[in-house]
């Protein structure tokens, strides 16, 4: 596929997002220009669409779902598929061999900056049509912030310095754009964050209809994360202090059974904050795989290669897909697990399998071991288009248990009530039977990493864990302090720009 220079991008796109379930799905509604575009609620509503329908891709210039990608980059999973030449990207991350012009950079630039783009024009485009709800345009306002907000956040704890762009800029100063400091960055991340919690227009629980559009827990939620990323202890309480908002606003509980929460018929369950939608209803096929359906890819890459299942009168347990054999979790992570009461619904056991029957092809990097949470089941394929490009398992972004675990994070860190903090933890404990903590101070904060370990495990939170808290060096192969904490600023866009772009160190 070729790729987009992200410059011009920032210029401003006009598309159309293509559809996912619950309020995403709209039909095409024609071949309208920028130009005479925008001017009702309807095409506003769709400009917000195509912001969000950006959450979901995973074809941006090669294969990019982020959590696929940040479990092969952390030591939950290996990077897998056929074989070492399958995603080469993936490979380099997986093994720190990543420079400028081999790794995934391109595609994740490509894709946080289409996004930023999107949320730019309709911004734009709002104050030209005050005779339309005002309710509605702040609503939208509101969300293109929150949206904008966490792309860039994205960006900039994938690249570090990075270019910051709240509008659409000509095409004579693309070459004029510079990086700038990450601190920068996350002053705007906060200002848009900010502005989105302070709307009384974002609802608190969103209504069915509607879900997939953010929620004022999820703006709350972001803006704790945001905080705790920055990494200034003496903000921490602030930031627990939003988590806090969260745990007590009364509109999320644990789910009573661990099992539940991947549970493709819970999505949206009790426990989620955010999620990103998928759907299995675009139809797709081959013709359209780089971000033309609205599948999780996630999913098909995952699953075990030709895989064909115990009969039922052998296995009470789900019917697995076939899939393509990537992400092998490690074995690391499954005997860190083995005595865990959520290993079972964490990591899929493929000897335990075989010894009721099944087969499958072992890939690259095979553990034996596969990733259970967002595993394709096979009653659940797609009925129409390419099965594998159409699976609708929605992407749990920020659930209850990892904001209790990142209060507590910040209560400890920061100096606050460590009581508190254990009690969050103990409660993330107790879901799964076990026994609360006591400990106090660095064993504390030990305890703490080590839940979010046991209880976020390939759900794509690792490699981010190791980095912010230091402890990457020491725990990841290959990986050296001082480069790998970022990736490269991808080769291409320094070249287009001639120079304006600097080189992220070590690279």
């Amino acid at each position: 596929m070729k790729t987009k220079n992200i410059l011009f991008i920032i210029l401003g796109i006009f598309a159309f997002g293509s559809c996912s379930e619950e309020f995403l799905e709209l039909e095409p509604r024609g071949t309208e220009t920028e130009a005479n575009f925008y001017q009702t609620e309807d095409q506003i509503y769709q400009g917000l669409i195509s912001v969000y329908d950006v959450l979901g891709w995973g074809g941006t210039s090669g294969w990019t779902m982020t959590v696929g990608l940040l479990n092969a980059a952390s030591d939950d999973c290996y990077a897998g598929g056929s074989d070492r030449s399958d995603q080469p990207s993936w490979v380099a991350w997986n093994e720190f061999i990543i420079n400028p012009e081999l790794g995934p950079q391109e595609g994740l630039w490509e894709k946080y900056y289409t996004g930023v783009a999107r949320a730019n024009l309709i911004l734009e485009k709002i104050p030209l049509t005050e005779e339309l709800n005002p309710d509605f345009l702040a609503r939208v306002e509101a969300e293109c912030k929150f949206l904008r907000a966490n792309f860039y956040f994205e960006l900039v704890r994938t690249f570090g310095n990075v270019l910051l762009s709240t509008e659409r800029i000509s095409p004579d100063q693309v070459k004029d754009q510079v990086q700038v400091s990450s601190d920068v960055i996350y002053d705007q991340i906060e200002q848009d964050l900010l502005a989105a919690y302070g709307s009384n227009l974002i609802p608190d629980v969103v209504p069915s209809s509607e879900l997939g559009r953010v929620s004022k827990g999820a703006v709350t939620a972001l803006l704790g994360k945001v905080l705790l990323f920055r990494g200034d202890e003496s903000r921490f309480g602030e930031a627990a202090g939003y988590f806090d908002e969260v745990i007590n606003s009364g509109n999320y509980a644990l789910e009573s059974d661990f099992s539940d929460i991947f549970r493709f018929d819970n999505e949206w369950g009790s426990e989620s904050v955010w999620e990103i939608q998928h759907s299995e209803k675009s139809r797709g096929g081959w013709e359209s795989f780089g971000n033309g359906t609205e599948g999780n890819y996630t999913t098909q890459f995952i699953g075990m290669r030709d895989y064909v299942g115990p009969t039922s009168s052998q296995y009470d347990g789900p019917n697995f897909a076939t899939g393509w054999s990537f992400n092998p979790v490690t074995p690391d992570l499954a005997e860190f697990m083995r005595n865990d009461p959520r290993y079972l619904h964490t990591i899929i056991d493929g000897n335990q399998l075989r010894n009721l029957g099944a087969s499958y092809t072992e890939g690259y990097q095979n553990t034996d071991f596969f990733i259970r949470k967002y595993a394709g089941i096979e009653d659940f394929k797609a009925p129409d288009g390419e099965p594998a490009l159409n699976w609708s398992n929605n992407e749990r972004v920020i659930r209850l248990a990892d904001v209790l675990l990142m209060a507590a994070e910040c209560l400890v860190r920061g100096g606050g009530d460590e009581g508190k903090a254990r009690g969050y933890v103990n409660r993330v404990r107790s879901r799964v039977g076990l026994q609360p903590i006591s400990n106090a101070g660095e064993s504390l904060l030990n305890s703490i990493y080590r839940e979010r370990r046991l209880e976020l495990a390939t759900e794509g939170h690792r490699f981010f864990d190791l980095v912010r808290t230091g402890q990457a060096p020491d725990v990841l192969e290959g990986f050296e302090a001082g480069k790998n904490e970022l990736l490269p600023i991808p080769q291409r866009e320094i070249d287009l720009t001639q120079g304006s772009l600097i080189q992220n160190p070590g690279y």
